[in-house]
């Protein structure tokens, strides 16, 4: 939630969490596209999906494609959020957004690499039967969640907003205590400020890993399909280049037990391709 993000991915909010032009502009407009260097659109501070240290789960995919490739990864950092295409893809500064919502309009996408949900984030312990938003333990619970991003609407139908905590998508103070949206979130909940969260798997796993509180992650599986609480996480690329997309289709088939292990590592709830069941574990 690329990463989502978290971290996105066009109106979907999971991923591109704010933003700016100045960031980008400030950086110099590379003349030609190298082939010894892959060129990656990233945002410096978006834990679990990328950061400057380069150790998100975007930033090892990003390896995996680079190691590929034979080459070297540079990156441009830019902020996710309004602005985040247009002043990195759009003006040829890079060549690769790792982690984009397939289906928006934005950039042309390649095909997913992997399927997640939003989830339901609870204290263990105290909601732990949950899994549906209907359920009525949950009427009346202060439930954190980053306004503007589709449980809203669920949340709306099952008559849970007027407990709701709605956060701000962007955080634009650079004084901010936490990194991203999803990490004050998170924070709330062990600190007990709220009594549940919806977040972005993906966000969620690695976060509530994090908080140092024992926390249950439950992905949203039961619910309907509008508005849609699941989504497919693709590259993206400039939408009239058609020869690098069908490339990166081709490493993305070639090493997906590979990014899978990445993702697994991270937390990230994976879904099957079709019907809302998770994806089984290989074994080791």
């Amino acid at each position: 939630m690329t990463r989502s993000r978290t971290r996105t991915h066009v109106a979907l909010a999971l991923l591109l969490l704010s933003a700016g032009a100045r960031p980008a502009l400030a950086q110099s407009l590379p003349d030609l596209v190298t082939t010894d260097t892959l060129r990656v659109c990233g945002d410096p501070g978006n834990m679990p999906f990328s950061q400057r240290k380069e150790d998100g789960f975007e930033n090892k995919i990003a390896a995996i494609i680079a190691d590929e490739l034979k080459v070297k990864i540079r990156y441009y950092w830019l902020t996710q959020g309004p602005g985040f295409v247009r002043n990195t893809l759009g003006t040829g500064l890079c060549d690769l957004i790792i982690g984009s919502a397939a289906g928006g309009e934005l950039v042309q996408h390649s095909n997913p690499y992997y399927r997640s949900a939003y989830t339901l984030v609870t204290r263990k312990g105290e909601f732990d039967d949950v899994t549906r938003l209907d359920d009525p333990k949950l009427k009346g619970k202060s439930i954190g969640v980053i306004g503007g991003t589709p449980p809203v609407n669920r949340m709306g139908e099952v008559g849970l907003i007027t407990a709701m905590k709605a956060y701000a998508p962007y955080q634009l103070d650079p004084s901010r205590k936490h990194q991203t949206v999803s990490a004050e979130v998170i924070a709330d909940l062990a600190e007990k400020r709220i009594d549940a969260a919806i977040l972005w798997g993906p966000a969620a796993g690695w976060l509530a890993k994090q908080s140092g509180v024992p926390m249950s992650v439950v992905p949203l599986l039961q619910e309907p399909d509008r508005p849609p609480l699941t989504f497919r996480i693709a590259l993206g690329v400039r939408l009239e280049e058609n020869d690098w997309k069908r490339t990166l289709n081709t490493i993305l088939r070639k090493r997906r037990t590979d990014i899978e292990r990445v993702l697994r590592d991270y937390d990230v709830p994976l879904l099957e391709e079709e019907g809302n069941k998770l994806l089984e574990n290989p074994a080791p």
